[in-house]
């Protein structure tokens, strides 16, 4: 299977499969608090059992072509995940996302990891848009929206019950127009 490097410092996009259930599950324990502050990962994903059915969920939709997942590794060790929860072919829109454990922010994982999926998401498989769908008191990840060039369109006010509290969600894309001018004025840029 692939393993892209996502820099010097270790750390690989890899994918995420139903044989890492026990490394997914120490990964979410790892980050249990820190994750479940905006996502309900952590309250799905709950023992071995429960984790190989996440997985395994997610390797239905790789098969359907609905969705997939791929695990961010640093050192060898699981730390978080990238995701597209929704994949339409026929529509070109993917809603992408993602988690990770404490000891792993601030890195940039996440947002290198994701340059590499829009990538692909656009230039191989030719969607047409990518979502990012995001809580508005999640600000690591509405910088991550930021750094990936997305545009911020609006704000579904109280619409996800998270661990008994009504959260909005704010909606961001980015369109492979968009994104191809982005990476092509960043290539110059190196130069």
């Amino acid at each position: 299977m692939y393993a892209i490097s996502l820099g010097d410092d270790g750390a690989e996009l890899r994918p995420l499969e139903v044989w890492h259930a026990e490394e997914l599950l120490a990964d979410i324990d790892r980050g249990r608090e820190f994750i479940g502050r905006h996502i309900g990962l952590p309250d799905v994903v709950t023992d071995l059992e429960s984790a190989r059915a996440f997985l395994a969920s997610y390797a239905e939709k790789r098969g359907a072509d609905t969705g997939s997942l791929h695990g961010m590794w640093l050192d060898g060790k699981l730390v978080g995940g990238l995701l597209f929860r929704v994949w339409d072919t026929p529509s070109g829109v993917c809603e992408a996302g993602c988690w990770l454990e404490p000891a792993a922010a601030g890195r940039g994982l996440v947002t290198r990891g994701m340059r590499v999926l829009f990538d692909w998401a656009f230039e191989e498989r030719g969607m047409h848009r990518v979502e990012w769908h995001v809580s508005s008191v999640n600000e690591p990840s509405i910088k991550v929206a930021r750094r990936l060039g997305m545009t911020r369109e609006g704000l579904l006010r109280e619409n996800y019950p998270h661990r008994g509290v009504r959260t909005s969600t704010e909606i961001w894309s980015v369109l492979a127009p968009e994104w191809r001018e982005a990476r092509a004025r960043g290539a110059r840029g190196d130069h």
